[in-house]
């Protein structure tokens, strides 16, 4: 098929479809009761939890209403109003008449005018009595009498403005949060997807504490059609009732005549059905491919973080925990899986079979999944837990690294957090069907392979599945791990790079089902004590139990690149209030997740060794099956400390979770006295911008006395604006941030860069290559801060010509490359041509020393995949030879040739460049089985800079079919890092606008990471004023998100730098 059928020419324009958002419409239609009660005279009399007031501070009145005092469970409700359109006014507004049957009078002109003291005096005693008056009329809880203040205020109580459910009534709540008068406590779920006309019927059965008296229940529901209600009050008989729907916020209700009485137990039962879902939440539809060409269709789920809701009533917030009784109704060619072990399969009429499955621990609605496919798994008991792997049966081969990895990290934090892996999943389970009626014995430790088709009996719990079309990297479903092919298989022969990110993401995952499943955050707003700790996690448990994957330079990498983003203004606290879904979704961020890890790996650093596990054992002890907040955390690691410490963690990481940014430390070096000063390092166009943020922060620092060992490192805990300590000896220079431990930036003045400058030219080796990457990152956003020159930095740079570690290398190369494509993108083609001639001299050596067979170095993949990489990219000769020369090789018909996979990106996208080299790689897409290098293929592809290549591939990521949706980011990105293809994917990205949001959520991951790819490279006014106006118009579509934000400062820092250095970079260059 020629992939240009429907382009006429290079001009092509691009797709469009108008779909509205429904998570994100107008403000509710509403109606003022206070305006005429008698319209609804059956209306139930309001609750004390449902009246809403606003703060002390602003004594509003309602319309025609008094005041009331404010407990602190009705200060959480004052929002309410406000976001429904409640209108306040002035009582005396009300009581004052518009015009007077009197006129007044004129004095008679022979009247004597009083005298200046006597009109002063008379005025006095006015404003005397008025002010007495009101604070007598205003006291709280007391009407003005002519007695005194002796008459209880009897006002009547505030009334709300309920929003319109969908059938005209009105909606008995007016919050985005549900209220806490009634926890869910079991459901009992049973689903029917049908794989032939992509919907699903389903029916749930909730049981409930009413926790306070109420006359409503209020939960979750989001494009599900309600097709039945029941409602069961303790022993009673089930009665139909109505439910309300209100989908703006995605809730239901169900109104009661008498008040449920706290401590009841009821039970609400909901038929629904609705369409398996086309983006990727919910329960959706997937499909894939296999061997013969024939289609396979399956249903998976995907619910963190709102999504549950989509695929059944519930209650959708971390706090609300319950336990899950699940059956799946399947066709008899699929199987089923979900959170616990199936206990046991019945055939229904029609052919059709029921799984149920085993009752599971309390968890969040998010931890909820189920899968029906036809895949395959092989497993291995592990420590008493059954490990499983699963994925599409071409691809079984591919699953034995995972299950090595996972059954080792398992291991690890088994031991580690000194609690069993929590949810058990291995034991006796009981299998029933029409035939069977027997009982299982725990499979054998070794290797088990199981293929699970039809009504086969095959034991294979503690999953982790890979899904063909899977938007996130991975899910931390619990006992159900979902992952994408390339975060989860592997070949044999794959790349040591491959099986890095693959360990990576199972770490990551595992870490999960203790921190976020055992013990869950109680609100989206302490997301980071969930993926924060993960992340944190994947790293040490990688470093400890498999050292040879080399993951500390990933984690290095990863940290640095946090503080790009925190540095902006527009960033946020890692703990933050969120309300909005899009705040929800963009919660879910370099801030949650590797800012978390990163004060985390700074804290553990700060603690007596043993310290902080000794805490986190007990967190978790304590927690096990609870909800927490951030305190919680910080008060188990000050408990578990002997001694006990002189300050509470809390003091100390408060000033890291409750403030956004991070702060910049200035080292000042004066014979032995070593000054430390500290300030908010932000990055902002508006150079007025200060703060007087002060951080706790365990500052390390060796000197040229003793520089690379551990033992050289000494800590000073800096609390105020600064501080001195006093060196046992003088020293020339101090390099902070031993190791880069911290998350903090450090300037050392003129004189202090100099003679580190001076020190890494005359032994590279006096510092740790950590320490090396540390200072090339400083020293460049110093310089984007405006703190040091950008001769000072290329003076800095002098050294890397002679540097080895990776570390070091990618840093500068990725800084310098930075640096290239923007002064490229702003078609500064003289600055650029000279700036891609220096990156070339700077690290020739290295690029020249890479061989191009295979490694088995993970480190020294990286750094050969990162030179090479760079050095065809900017033309080096010798290497787009190399890399045309194998790509030939491995495009000759009936070719052996194997690329090593750490190589492939730079080959593939040598060849892409050509017309038949591209439309080569096109085919091999379309038949690759390894997930990794289908990928590569992709941004090989992405990466053309034929403008009818660029259009099509774009295209064909946003329509699914030649390429999954699920890549788009990934071609979005590849097409932006082009200089034929910047202009294209942000072009792409506005009349695309629409259709974007409706494969993904507005605030998502992928959608922060199109706007970010398409814009981080503009530095001018022009592109600027474009991007704002672009946004600006989207309204509820998006113009709100912090991504946003951070795309205009990040455009406007850009322009401001590329100014300040621009002449520089003519002398220098």
């Amino acid at each position: 098929m020629d992939p240009f059928d429907n382009i006429n020419n290079d001009h092509a324009s691009l797709p469009r479809n108008m779909i509205e958002n429904s998570m994100f419409e107008e403000e509710p239609d509403v109606v003022d009761l206070a305006k005429d009660s008698a319209a609804f005279p059956a209306f139930p009399a309001l609750e004390p939890e449902e009246v809403v007031y606003e703060p002390r501070s602003s004594r509003l009145l309602v319309r025609g209403l008094g005041e009331a005092e404010l407990d602190d469970e009705e200060e959480d409700y004052e929002s309410s109003a406000r976001l429904l359109g409640m209108s306040f006014m002035n009582r005396s507004s009300a009581l004052r008449p518009s015009s007077s049957p009197y006129t007044r009078q004129a004095l008679p002109r022979s009247c004597s005018r009083p005298s200046g003291r006597t009109m002063v005096v008379c005025v006095f005693i006015l404003v005397l009595l008025v002010s007495i008056s009101m604070v007598l009329y205003l006291l709280p809880g007391c009407t003005f009498t002519k007695a005194g203040c002796h008459k209880s205020n009897s006002s009547t109580p505030m009334e709300l403005v309920f929003p319109k459910a969908t059938n005209g009534k009105l909606f008995p709540w007016t919050e985005r949060r549900l209220p806490a008068s009634v926890r869910p406590l079991n459901y009992d779920l049973s689903l029917t997807p049908n794989l032939t006309t992509m919907t699903f019927t389903g029916h749930v059965v909730i049981t409930m504490a009413i926790q306070h008296d109420t006359k409503r229940i209020v939960l979750h529901s989001a494009t599900l059609n309600i097709t039945k209600a029941t409602f069961k009050l303790g022993g009673a008989e089930a009665m139909q009732v109505e439910v309300l729907e209100y989908p703006a916020w995605q809730q239901i209700a169900v109104s009661f005549p008498e008040a449920l009485r706290a401590g009841q137990t009821c039970e609400l039962s909901l038929g629904f059905s609705s369409s398996l879902s086309h983006a990727y939440d919910g329960l959706y539809n997937s499909s894939y491919t296999d061997q013969s060409g024939a289609r396979r269709v399956l249903a998976a789920t995907q619910f963190e973080p709102l999504a549950a809701r989509k695929a059944f009533p519930c209650f959708d917030e971390p706090s609300f925990k319950a336990t899950f009784l699940i059956r799946v109704i399947r066709e008899p060619g699929y199987i089923s899986l979900s959170n616990m072990p199936k206990s046991k399969t019945s055939l229904l009429s029609g052919g059709l079979q029921e799984d149920e499955f085993e009752r599971s621990m309390n968890m969040s609605s998010y931890l909820v999944a189920v899968i029906v496919a036809d895949f395959t798994c092989v497993s291995r008991n592990v420590s008493n837990t059954l490990v499983s792997v699963y994925s599409v049966p071409d691809k079984k081969e591919q699953t034995h690294f995972a299950l090595d990895t996972a059954s080792s990290l398992l291991l690890f934090y088994n031991s580690f957090f000194d609690i069993n892996y929590p949810l058990k999943k291995l034991g006796e389970h009981t299998h029933t069907d029409h035939t069977l009626s027997h009982t299982h014995r725990p499979p054998p430790p070794e290797l088990l392979l199981c293929v699970c088709v039809c009504v086969c009996v095959c034991v294979c719990p503690t999953d982790l599945v890979a899904i063909p079309d899977f938007l996130a990297g991975a899910m931390e479903n619990w006992g159900l791990i979902t992952f994408r092919e390339t975060s989860l298989l592997v070949r044999n022969q794959s790349s040591p790079l491959d099986k890095q990110l693959v360990a990576s993401v199972i770490a990551h995952e595992l870490a999960h089902q203790w921190f976020g499943n055992l013990v869950t955050m109680r609100w989206w707003n302490d997301l980071w004590l969930n993926e924060g700790f993960a992340t944190y996690m994947q790293y040490l448990s990688l470093d400890r139990q498999l050292p040879q994957l080399d993951a500390g330079n990933v984690f290095l990498k990863v940290r640095l690149e946090a503080m790009a983003k925190d540095a902006l203004n527009s960033s946020h606290p890692v703990s933050t209030q969120v309300t909005s879904p899009e705040q929800v979704e963009e919660m879910f961020d370099s801030v949650s997740y590797e800012k978390g890890a990163s004060i985390l790996l700074m804290l553990n650093a700060s603690m007596p060794d043993g310290q902080f596990r000794k805490g986190i054992i007990q967190y978790l002890s304590r927690f096990s099956g609870s909800n927490t907040v951030t305190d919680d955390l910080w008060n188990s690691l000050t408990q578990a400390q002997v001694p006990a410490p002189s300050e509470s963690v809390s003091a100390m990481m408060n000033t890291w979770t409750l403030q956004k940014g991070f702060p910049l430390v200035t080292a000042t070096l004066q014979g032995r006295n070593l000054t430390f000063t500290q300030e908010h390092f932000l990055l902002s166009a508006d150079n007025n911008t200060q703060t007087s943020s002060l951080w706790h922060i365990p500052i390390t620092y060796v000197s040229d006395n003793c520089s690379s060992a551990p033992s050289c490192s000494n800590m000073f805990m800096l609390k105020n604006k600064t501080a001195t300590v006093e060196l046992p000896s003088s020293a020339l220079w101090v390099k902070l941030n031993y190791r880069n431990t911290g998350f903090y930036m450090v300037h050392y003045g003129d004189q202090g860069w100099a003679h580190l400058t001076d020190a890494l030219n005359t032994n590279i080796s006096t510092l740790t290559d950590q320490d090396r990457a540390s200072l090339i990152h400083n020293i460049f956003a110093l310089s984007r801060l405006g703190r040091v020159t950008f001769r000072q930095v290329l003076s800095l740079m002098s050294y890397v010509i002679n540097e080895t570690e990776t570390a070091p290398v990618l840093e500068g190369l990725s800084q310098l490359r930075t640096v290239y494509h923007l002064l490229d993108k702003r078609q500064e083609q003289g600055l650029a041509s000279r700036m891609k001639g220096y990156i070339l001299e700077v690290f020739r050596p290295a690029m020249d020393g890479q061989g191009w067979g295979e490694e088995v170095s993970v480190s020294r993949q990286e750094q050969r995949s990162a030179l090479l990489e760079a050095a065809c990219a900017l033309g080096l000769q010798n290497c787009t030879q190399q890399a045309l020369l194998l790509f030939n090789q491995y495009s000759a018909p009936n070719s052996t040739t194997r690329i090593p996979g750490d190589l492939q990106g730079v080959v593939y996208r040598a060849g892409a460049q050509t017309d038949a080299g591209w439309d080569f790689l096109l085919q091999a897409y379309g038949h690759a089985s390894d997930a990794a290098e289908k990928r590569r293929l992709l941004r090989a592809l992405a990466s053309t800079q034929d403008a009818r290549r660029i259009v099509w591939v774009l295209r064909a990521g946003l329509l699914g079919q030649d390429i999954q949706t699920q890549e788009l980011p990934l071609v979005v990105s590849a097409v932006s890092d082009g200089f034929a293809g910047h202009l294209f994917a942000w072009d792409f990205v506005q009349q695309n606008w629409d259709q974007l949001l409706e494969k993904f959520p507005v605030g998502s991951y992928a959608i922060q990471s199109i706007i970010k790819s398409t814009t981080s490279q503009f530095s001018t006014q022009a592109h600027l004023e474009q991007v704002q106006a672009f946004f600006s118009s989207l309204k509820q579509k998006g113009s709100q998100m912090r991504s946003v934000l951070e795309a205009t400062e990040t455009i406007r820092l850009n322009q401001r730098w590329v100014d300040r250095i621009l002449p520089t970079l003519q002398r220098w260059l």
